[in-house]
């Protein structure tokens, strides 16, 4: 059986019924679990009680702030860079939902009559496809974004903005001086046509690279958060003197009470044994005290390749 998880469109928990010598066990993987609240997706559903629970831990042990905040914080940034300094704001994105959310966000300061006159580009081909998905379904949406569609028939869109398609358009981006907003993949900044725009960018202290979701601590995305002052990009070395900002609340992955809530609907006493993944070791050790905290007794955090006989 599967679920909605909330947390990419079409993303899914896996619910398992499995039968062997006249026993049925249910085992249930979560997958990546999404926002309550979601910016743009309905909340993750609830399931069936379960024996075995393989639950995700990406942020078991931190909060995300509130969502309203975002687009106070885009027109600050994009202000502050694009029309101040006359610099460019490069943001890395995951192609599905992530860089949709950043278009919604955007749409909605037209809306209110406050976005920055300034050219917008989502420099990814696949973005632009997962765009033109998330149009075609609107099922998925949250009843916030079902109003608005009432009064706005494309919550992507808005005034100055330009999918780029062809490698020629990307690059012809890194030689034009002009401000400008460039959305691009990947998220984490490790590959794809971002990438080079940071090349770009990164050492003009006009400009701002903004990560905008997770990243691994050893990509470019995760040396910019940690506040490197050189990185490495494509094998040559560079100043970080662009800005440096983060929007920590855009993650599609639910913190530690939305993980919480997720389980809500599950009876601890008759868990038999979680077990944490996708998650670093220390996070997932304070997630699982939380776990043990609200009656879930048998929580284990297994090693790479283990394997565990049910």
């Amino acid at each position: 059986c599967f679920t909605d998880a909330g947390h990419i469109v079409g993303s899914a928990a896996v619910h398992l019924s499995l039968l062997e010598d006249g026993k049925i066990t249910q085992l249930t993987f979560s997958g990546d679990v999404g926002r309550y609240g979601d910016m743009l997706l309905k909340n993750p559903q609830t399931f069936s009680q379960a024996d075995y629970i393989i639950l995700e831990s990406t942020y078991g042990d931190s909060y995300h702030k509130d969502l309203d905040p975002i687009e106070r914080q885009l027109r600050e940034i994009i202000h502050q860079t694009c029309v101040l300094k006359s610099g460019k704001v490069i943001i890395p994105a995951f192609s599905v939902v992530r860089t949709q959310e950043l278009l919604f966000a955007l749409n909605a300061l037209e809306l209110k009559g406050i976005l920055p006159d300034v050219p917008f580009y989502v420099d990814s081909p696949l973005s632009e496809k997962a765009t033109m998905v998330l149009k075609e379904h609107t099922e998925v949406y949250n009843s916030r974004v079902q109003q608005i569609l009432k009064y706005d028939e494309d919550v992507f869109q808005f005034k100055g903005l330009k999918f780029i398609q062809s490698v020629e358009e990307s690059i012809a981006l890194n030689e034009d001086p002009r401000p400008c907003v460039i959305i691009s993949s990947s998220g984490m900044a490790e590959a794809g046509r971002v990438k080079h725009h940071i090349k770009n960018s990164i050492s003009n202290d006009r400009n701002t690279v903004l990560i905008v979701g997770y990243c691994e601590p050893r990509s470019l995305g995760g040396q910019l958060m940690a506040g490197k002052k050189v990185v490495e990009i494509f094998g040559d070395e560079y100043d970080v003197r662009s800005e440096v900002r983060v929007i920590r609340s855009m993650s599609a992955h639910g913190d530690s009470d939305d993980l919480l809530k997720f389980l809500s609907c599950q009876d601890p006493e008759q868990v038999k044994r979680i077990f944490l993944v996708h998650g670093e070791d220390q996070v997932q050790r304070v997630f699982a005290g939380k776990l043990r905290d609200i009656g879930f007794k048998n929580v284990s955090i297994p090693e790479q390749h283990q394997s565990i006989d049910l």
